[in-house]
């Protein structure tokens, strides 16, 4: 929305994110769900592929990507490795039901195995 490019896929995922570059954005994640989510920055993009779950209640799964995310980068590492761990834990909340219940804790996310 904020660009005005209908992200569907990811070419026009990263349309978007260099949209959003070009304004002065230094660091673009676009979310995409049950396909993962794509990143962009000064060292490049990339696209990381959610785990293969399957899902029963999508109530939190921004809330757990974006909190999963922040916990990830303020620990100093690569948005790649953060984006993948914000994957792990939003792949994981859908399991379950429930908002507040759905979030994993830390463990569950480092020891998430990809189950299908």
């Amino acid at each position: 929305m904020l660009t005005g490019v209908p992200v569907v896929d990811l070419i026009s995922a990263d349309q978007a994110a260099m949209a959003l570059a070009e304004r002065g954005v230094r660091t673009v994640i676009v979310t995409l769900g049950a396909d993962g989510a794509m990143w962009l920055d000064d060292s490049g993009s990339d696209w990381v592929a959610a785990p293969a779950v399957k899902a029963v209640d999508t109530t939190a799964a921004g809330d757990v990507f974006c909190g999963a995310l922040a916990v990830v980068m303020a620990e100093g590492r690569l948005v790649k490795e953060a984006v993948g761990f914000a994957c792990a834990a939003a792949a994981l909340s859908v399991t379950r039901m429930g908002a507040q219940p759905s979030a994993p804790t830390r463990g569950e996310v480092d020891g998430f195995k990809d189950p299908l």
